[in-house]
């Protein structure tokens, strides 16, 4: 057996759109209509609905530029509210709204013996209840900078969108001594093509018109989770 083969290999998820049916947008909405002031509650709902096609057309050009400007949003929201709402938005939003077969995916795949992990733009609070709940091996995502336990609105670096989750994916596979050639990632967005083409076995889950294009060129594997 050669040092490459005997190394070992990795499944890296996406998650919005791949494995939930909700996304960043779902999260804060939900943090929006739970705030505790009354005032701001209607102003943070109020925005969020006044600037969703601007998200949305942010989304589709550049997903570092979408994740700029969005979490701008958590500015002036707490920590400790934002970690103990995390977990009833995993309960009341995103548990329900996993996809049907996600999990006997993940199952599956560590059948085979591969390390689980989630590589997500959305918030680390958010995902961690997540994660717990597939049973992953480990899980990166986006992190809010805190002062004096606010968030300023700013994400720490590494900033999880496009080329960056890549660039984590191949450091974290140096850093774990990972067989990339040999390992698999599973995304449902043009945006996350980089990620996809960093392992030997990408999938398109759920693709939009971009990734099932483009895994239609390259014969990938495209999934449909119901």
């Amino acid at each position: 057996m050669t040092q490459q083969s005997a190394r070992r290999t990795a499944a890296f998820y996406d998650v919005d759109g791949t494995l939930i049916k909700t996304n960043v947008v779902h999260a804060y909405a939900y943090y929006a209509i739970n705030d505790p002031s009354i005032t701001s509650r209607i102003q943070r709902t109020a925005s969020l609905v006044a600037s969703l096609p601007l998200y949305w057309v942010a989304d589709k050009y550049d997903r570092k530029w979408f994740n700029d400007a969005f979490y701008k949003n958590y500015a002036g929201l707490t920590e400790d509210r934002l970690i103990v709402l995390g977990e009833e938005l995993f309960e009341n939003v995103i548990r329900p709204n996993i996809f049907k077969g996600a999990r006997d995916l993940i199952q599956n795949s560590k059948a085979q013996g591969h390390q689980q992990v989630l590589v997500t733009g959305a918030l680390d609070f958010v995902t961690e209840p997540l994660a717990r709940y597939l049973g992953v091996d480990d899980f990166v995502a986006n992190r809010l900078e805190f002062k004096d336990h606010v968030a300023t609105g700013n994400l720490l670096k590494p900033m999880l969108a496009g080329a960056n989750k890549a660039l984590w994916v191949r450091q974290y596979a140096e850093k774990h001594n990972l067989n990339l050639d040999e390992s698999f990632a599973y995304a449902d967005s043009g945006s996350d093509l980089p990620l996809l083409s960093v392992v030997g076995k990408p999938c398109a889950v759920n693709p939009d018109f971009r990734l099932k294009t483009t895994a239609r060129a390259y014969q990938w594997p495209v999934l449909t989770l119901e």
